[in-house]
């Protein structure tokens, strides 16, 4: 190669070189810009010139190729702002999207307010706050230009009701919580209240002595008792130390506001608690109850309370006594007390008993008078003959007035000689007047035992001299059975005709031969005086029989009857089994 050539391909590299140079060169924009933003970091307080003051803010120059605005809002003395003042701002943005750098005179302001608390006040340190506005959950104090948050539950030691009346107002503040990232403090009124109080607490209850009185105002009433502020430290009344008597809610004797003199029972200096009574600034009236009130005595006094056991009677302040249900009356069984006393009613009772250890009275109504059952007793002793109306039935009796509202009872068993009643509405109803014979009184029980059978003399006493076996008698069937048929006779008696003794041929169901009512003959088969039975047959009616095929024929029957079972009332036997007779009015 020649030198020529070699010179001509150096030249042809240096000019691909110097183009490869033009096209790297930065451009003058990118000079400028760098040139004016060298020397500023953002998040920085820096110096600026107002180099123009407008309706709507200042343009700030701070060396930039372009100046920055800053809205008037964020100045407290707009007027004060003069052009050509120096002013530090706070450099959020280098550069935005305008190419203007995003300014702050606020934040500045703020990030040296901020510098300057935190450097002076520490957590814990005491400061003094203004309230300045309501938020969510509190309020944003100012300290000494710089925001921070007082929650609603830390403004008092009590909740606050309506947080808009302390806008405005100055208070001494603690800081409980600086956090440099968030840019934020938690402040709190309420414990520098709570160590205020807790030292008055402790002087207080230095100068308080167990046992004596004192007063206080009532600061809160509650189901159980009141709360007394003791002039900084809150005591206990609680409802049972409040009266020697009864007492339904603690707003019967005291109100919200009212002073009020105390007794202090007890102090708890760990917990700083007093506990406080009303009722001992008065002697114990229990303590003398049984001198005043001794058992058989009469009080008057006012019913104050109602129970569905019985009625408390206030005696006097303190004192009250039980007048339980069944002490209200003599004779009518009471199921509430309102039936006898109301609420406020004055009363005259007798002292049943006493127990003042338990402070518990035992009072009685129904002994201010005679006992109605003494004088009835007196009146109508055993074996007296009485006259009344049935007022009530049970399945195994009547019950009769006598008089002044006292019953006797006729037990089904003395109703009839010889029949064998299973319920009293086989012979009674409610409303019959009936006569009857006083049996027995147990004034302990209050029961009075009447009979209407024994208004009568006993049939079956002279049974001889009426019937005898292998008599043929005529009746009246009057009850149908499984087992027989049961016929009336004279003398009020009831024979017993078994299925057996009914037709010489095997009868299957007694109904299908015999109906209630039907007039019948008879022969007597078999007469058991102890036992009240007689036993019928009319199939022997029309036949010889000598004494002992009639004895014969009255122990088969037995026999079929079972041993034990009773002739002339076997239908309870057979109803107790879940038997049903038949009174002849079914097919």
């Amino acid at each position: 190669m020649t030198k020529t050539a070699t010179n001509k391909q150096s030249d042809q590299q240096l000019n691909i070189q110097s183009l490869l140079d033009l096209e790297n060169m930065p451009s003058m924009e990118s000079l400028l810009n760098e040139k004016s933003t060298s020397g500023f970091t953002e998040g920085s307080i820096i110096k600026g010139r107002v180099a123009e003051k407008r309706d709507n803010g200042i343009l700030v120059d701070i060396g930039c190729k372009a100046e920055g605005f800053i809205s008037k809002e964020e100045f407290k003395d707009w007027a004060s702002i003069q052009n050509d003042q120096i002013i530090d701002v706070y450099l959020e943005e280098i550069e935005n999207e305008r190419n203007q750098p995003v300014l702050s005179y606020q934040k500045a302001n703020f990030a040296k307010d901020w510098t300057n608390i935190t450097t002076r006040y520490k957590e814990g340190s005491i400061v003094k706050g203004i309230m300045k506005h309501r938020v969510k959950g509190g309020i944003i104090v100012d300290i000494e230009g710089v925001e921070a948050f007082l929650p609603g539950s830390q403004i008092d030691i009590a909740p606050v009701r309506n947080m808009d009346d302390l806008i405005g107002l100055q208070y001494d503040l603690k800081i409980v919580k600086i956090s440099d990232e968030r840019k934020n403090i938690v402040v709190s009124r309420r414990e520098l209240l709570e160590a205020d109080r807790s030292d008055k607490r402790a002087n207080i209850l230095k100068n308080i002595a167990k046992g004596n009185i004192y007063k206080g105002v009532v600061k809160n009433i509650t189901d159980f008792g009141a709360f007394i502020d003791m002039g900084g430290v809150d005591g206990l009344l609680h409802i049972t130390d409040m009266s020697w008597g009864r007492i339904n809610h603690p707003s019967e004797m005291l109100e919200v506001g009212k002073e009020v003199e105390v007794v202090v029972l007890d102090i708890d200096y760990q917990k700083e608690r007093l506990s406080l009574g009303y009722k001992q600034k008065t002697k114990n009236p229990w303590e003398t109850v049984a001198e005043k009130y001794p058992i058989g005595s009469r009080i008057k006094g006012s019913v104050v309370n109602i129970m569905p056991y019985g009625a408390f009677v206030e005696i006097e302040k303190g004192i009250e006594g039980l007048i339980h249900v069944s002490e209200m009356s003599w004779t009518k069984r009471i199921s509430k007390p309102t039936e006898m006393v109301n609420l406020g009613d004055k009363v005259e009772a007798v002292v049943l008993d006493l127990q003042p250890e338990t402070k518990k009275i035992s009072l009685g109504l129904r002994q201010t008078t005679q006992n109605p059952w003494e004088i009835l007793a007196a009146k109508y002793p055993v074996g007296s003959k009485i006259k009344g109306k049935v007022r009530n039935m049970t399945s195994y009796g009547a019950f009769v007035e006598i008089e002044n509202d006292i019953d006797g009872m006729i037990h089904v068993s003395d109703m009839s000689w010889t029949r064998k009643i299973n319920n009293p509405t086989e012979m009674l109803k409610i409303g019959d007047e009936v006569e009857a014979v006083i049996l027995a009184i147990d004034l302990s029980q209050q029961r009075i035992s009447l009979g209407i059978k024994q208004m009568e003399s006993d049939p079956w006493q002279n049974i001889e001299s009426s019937y005898k076996i292998g008599d043929i008698v005529k009746g009246k069937i009057s009850k149908i059975t499984a087992f027989g048929a049961f016929v009336e006779l004279g003398s009020k008696i009831d024979g017993l005709v078994h299925v057996s003794q009914i037709s010489d041929e095997h009868v299957e169901k007694v109904k299908d031969v015999l109906n209630v009512g039907d007039e019948i003959s008879a022969r007597i088969i078999k007469i058991d005086k102890p036992e009240r039975r007689v036993g019928l047959s009319i199939k022997a009616v029309n036949k010889e029989y000598t004494s002992e095929d009639l004895k014969a024929v009255g122990e088969q029957v037995t026999e079929a009857l079972r041993s034990g079972d009773v002739m002339v009332g076997l239908e309870e036997a057979f109803e107790n089994s879940g038997y049903k007779l038949d009174d002849g009015s079914s097919n």
